[in-house]
């Protein structure tokens, strides 16, 4: 018996625009990050100033990246629940736990079928929160190394703090480090997000383009309301 399937709007559209945006960026700023690391990678000497357009490639992309990163953060007080700052903390709640439970169990084979997510699981969503948080220190430390071409310039000061934790050596290997941590993020995010689509069967992949996903329930509930800082009319 085929189970009806309820269509929900869960993503709305600046969540979308900044998946995608911080997605190209992320594929651009590896590539051009890793010539830049190993210029041996390509013969410089065939064009003129070549290593000069993937470093221009990467600075334009380093601020699509952190002005895409910067947006989802606010709408994360101003979009809907599902797009919220309280869905990446799902173990703060008892239901919370509950449901993480339920996914691990999943992903270790104790449990046959994964429980329905109308948003992130919280296993995702917890994820979600770490990569932020990676994302957040390639901005620093790449506008940090950046500034330095500029020393008592605006930016230079105001990453101080950044100078004061690492070195340039220190900032160069850990931004190399960080980059194939995200390569991998990206991988597995492709392979869950996939995964999830098959066996809920709710068009996961389909939804960060339309926004819409499928679920067994008529309403589509969030288990979370999000604190706003600006008024909002639903």
């Amino acid at each position: 018996m085929i189970e009806k399937k309820y269509r929900h709007y869960i993503w709305d559209l600046p969540v979308r625009i900044c998946h995608w945006v911080t997605a190209i960026s992320i594929v651009i700023l590896s590539v051009t990050g890793i010539l830049i690391g190993n210029p041996a990678f390509i013969d410089v000497s065939s064009k003129a100033y070549l290593m000069g357009w993937v470093r221009f490639l990467h600075f334009v992309f380093a601020y699509a990246f952190a002005v895409s990163v910067l947006a989802r953060f606010v709408w994360a007080f101003r979009g809907n629940c599902y797009a919220g700052w309280r869905e990446y903390f799902p173990f703060f709640s008892a239901a919370g736990r509950k449901e993480m439970k339920e996914v691990f169990a999943y992903y270790t084979f104790f449990r046959k079928h994964p429980p329905e997510a109308n948003g992130h699981n919280p296993m995702a969503a917890t994820a979600y929160f770490c990569v932020f948080m990676l994302y957040f220190f390639m901005i620093f430390t790449g506008f940090a190394m950046y500034a330095e071409h500029a020393p008592g310039g605006l930016m230079h000061t105001a990453l101080k703090p950044v100078y004061l934790l690492f070195t340039t050596q220190q900032m160069h290997l850990y931004h190399h480090i960080v980059m194939y941590l995200l390569i991998g993020f990206v991988i597995n995010h492709i392979y869950s997000g996939w995964l999830m689509d098959i066996k809920e069967g709710g068009g996961e992949i389909s939804s960060i383009f339309s926004g819409y996903k499928f679920t067994s329930s008529p309403q589509a509930v969030c288990k979370s309301k999000t604190w706003s800082f600006f008024p909002r009319k639903d």
